[in-house]
């Protein structure tokens, strides 16, 4: 007598895809989470380091006209700025060398599944530069911008005042 062995592969399954498929779920789970973090922390970080970088040194900047950065108000700025964008964040050094500024952060996560530990630490680094210059180019040009050009429904074409001095005198 034969005796069938019917519905051993389904027993295998159901024994072996858990074991398999929980880890890997839970994995893709702590990576989403690591990897959410690390991206805020770096767009605070790079914001951080930007309104720092913009901290200049006005005793030196009166006395001797060059720019400089005010190490204390870099500090000062970079910390509230972050403080305000990522709580959780820990800002670890400030570096200022001329008119740049560097800045290392790190955060404290916890894992939402504990497979490889509990907590892991991400660090960013962001820098920016203080860079002179105008604040808006169109705002320096001898005449207004629109003596030149105007929008009107969305197309732009040349002002009146700008067709009656090329002399397109079309009424």
């Amino acid at each position: 007598m034969r005796r069938t062995s019917r519905g051993q592969v389904l027993a295998f399954f159901a024994m072996v895809l858990p074991i398999v498929l929980l880890p890997v779920a839970a994995y893709a789970v702590d990576a989403a989470v690591l990897d959410t973090t690390a991206a805020s922390l770096q767009a605070a970080l790079a914001q951080a380091a930007e309104a720092a970088a913009d901290q200049v040194d006005v005793a030196v900047l009166r006395a001797e006209g060059r720019l400089v950065l005010d190490q204390a108000g870099v500090e000062r700025v970079a910390a509230a700025s972050l403080g305000a964008e990522e709580p959780a964040a820990v800002l670890d050094s400030v570096v200022v060398a001329g008119t740049t500024v560097t800045l290392v952060a790190s955060e404290e996560v916890a894992l939402a599944v504990p497979l490889l530990g509990t907590k892991v630490i991400v660090k960013r680094r962001a820098s920016a530069r203080l860079a002179s210059g105008y604040a808006s180019p169109n705002s320096h040009l001898a005449l207004p911008a629109r003596t030149f050009w105007s929008t009107v429904s969305g197309i732009s074409m040349l002002s009146s005042s700008s067709r009656q001095r090329l002399g397109w005198m079309n009424g």
